[in-house]
């Protein structure tokens, strides 16, 4: 069975906690802080596998997740990082954010990675919260959770040329009389159910080649998914070049070969102008019948006079099979490779926060109810230990750094009030906000009395970590 569609969900590790550690060692009193950072979860890559030419596998599974990093140790150890997942998928796959309908990548060449899900950082150990005025910190950042998400995969077969035409008009035996394909061939509609792949070699062409696909059956109506029509129509959008097959004798019902060329393309300009604004030749089929030959004057004609390459084939006996092959060679020529959906995209990503990261948004959602919104507030709270005092407290002071509490305050919260910030509950405690409180006063070292002096003392800002 053939795939061109699955949705998977994608699930980066989780960073690695932070270790709250101080050094012990025989004759080194008050040996200091030296709790070690936890490791990175792993990111979760689509790597082209050009061996592939089907979703298939996605109908087995469907949840893919990365490991997570692993916590830091005493005596400044940190964490292993999570193992990087790599999810294989076919070339002309198309990536989507189920979510958003945003298109994330188009997957084209051999070993191209997309990241779909980026690993969450690991926390800091306590070693990087120790100041002169705080010497002895007893909390360290959690791991920062990985990205999640709900992805849409779409195959689009990458073919230089597409047979198109009505059912039973002779484009699988075409493709069999052309290539090393065998495709299914039967004298009922629909016998091709899933599209097929043939390398063609140009006869004369100097080693020249092209990939030629043989598509379901296109009939009335379908563009509005009658039939196999939006199986059919996502696989052409990638072709440079179509060839319209055409029953030359009207088939078993006598229907009239220019009817039948007017119906497919109507249903291709019904589906996307680009489509039918493909090039075309027509190869009217099946000459080696009268009813085709006596209809072939009329067609040549009409077709001419259209503007389209007409060439008799017979498919069945290999009569013209070689000309058209030759045509469609030169025609590839003249056509530049279509671009991709979305360009190339890089295959890693910068862990930094870069200035836009950094705003943040305070909103009153309803009496008692706000919400803070912006990436770095939304890190602060993933990776802030609540059940830790001290955590807790220097969370507070950030807020208050940062100009947050005083927004809330002017948006008129009140104790008891509740503040929803990535997807979690806190409640406002007035007490607690005394952010930039003046610290314990103690003895300066005689370093510190100069730099003082010089002005250049000053305590270091705590920031998010980053990696």
């Amino acid at each position: 069975m053939f795939y061109d569609q699955a949705k998977i969900f994608v699930k980066a590790g989780n960073g690695g906690n932070g270790a709250v550690s101080f050094h012990r060692e025989k004759y080194v009193p008050r040996g200091g802080p030296d709790g070690g950072d936890g490791g990175r979860g792993g990111n979760v890559y689509l790597r082209v596998d050009p061996s592939l030419n089907t979703l298939l596998p996605f109908s087995y599974q469907q949840h893919f997740r990365a490991a997570d990093g692993q916590p830091g140790q005493g005596n400044n150890r940190s964490g292993r990082d999570g193992a990087d997942l790599y999810i294989d998928v076919p070339p002309g796959t198309v990536v989507i954010d189920e979510a958003t309908g945003e298109v994330l990548g188009d997957l084209v060449e051999p070993g191209e990675v997309l990241l779909v899900a980026r690993g969450g950082l690991g926390g800091r150990g306590n070693q990087h919260f120790a100041t002169p005025s705080r010497q002895v910190p007893r909390f360290a950042e959690k791991g920062e959770p990985g990205e999640e998400r709900w992805l849409r995969l779409e195959l689009k077969l990458l073919a230089d040329v597409g047979l198109i035409g009505l059912p039973n008009a002779g484009k699988s035996t075409l493709l069999a009389a052309v290539s090393a394909a065998r495709p299914k061939i039967a004298d009922y509609p629909f016998t091709t159910l899933e599209p097929m792949l043939g390398v063609v070699s140009v006869p004369g062409g100097n080693g020249g080649s092209f990939v030629l696909a043989d598509l379901p059956g296109l009939i009335a109506g379908a563009s509005r998914g009658a039939g196999l029509g939006l199986e059919f129509l996502r696989h052409v959008e990638r072709t440079r070049l179509l060839i319209h097959v055409l029953d030359g004798s009207g088939g078993l019902e006598g229907r009239d070969p220019l009817e039948d060329f007017h119906t497919v393309n109507a249903e291709l300009a019904a589906y996307s102008a680009a489509l039918a604004g493909k090039p075309q030749l027509v190869a009217v089929n099946k000459m080696d019948l009268p009813e085709a030959q006596a209809n072939w004057p009329r067609l040549s004609t009409v077709l001419q006079d259209l503007g389209y390459a007409v060439y008799p084939i017979s498919a069945a006996t290999g009569q013209g099979v070689g000309e058209l092959v030759r045509a469609a060679w030169e025609r590839l020529q003249q056509i530049p490779r279509p671009e991709r959906i979305v360009p190339p995209v890089r295959t890693h990503r910068v862990y930094t926060l870069d200035r836009s990261q950094e705003r943040w948004e305070a909103i009153r959602l309803a009496p008692h109810r706000f919400a803070l919104r912006g990436p770095k507030i939304e890190r602060l709270t993933l990776m802030t230990d609540f059940s830790n005092p001290e955590a807790a407290e220097r969370y507070q002071r950030l807020l208050a750094r940062w100009g947050i509490s005083r927004r809330l305050i002017a948006l008129g919260i009140q104790p008891g009030d509740v503040v929803e910030v990535a997807g979690r509950e806190l409640v406002w405690e007035p007490e607690l906000v005394e952010a930039e409180r003046t610290p314990p006063r103690r003895r300066l070292t005689k370093r510190e009395r100069l730099l003082k002096r010089a002005g250049l003392l000053e305590e270091p800002e705590e920031e998010i970590g980053e990696q």
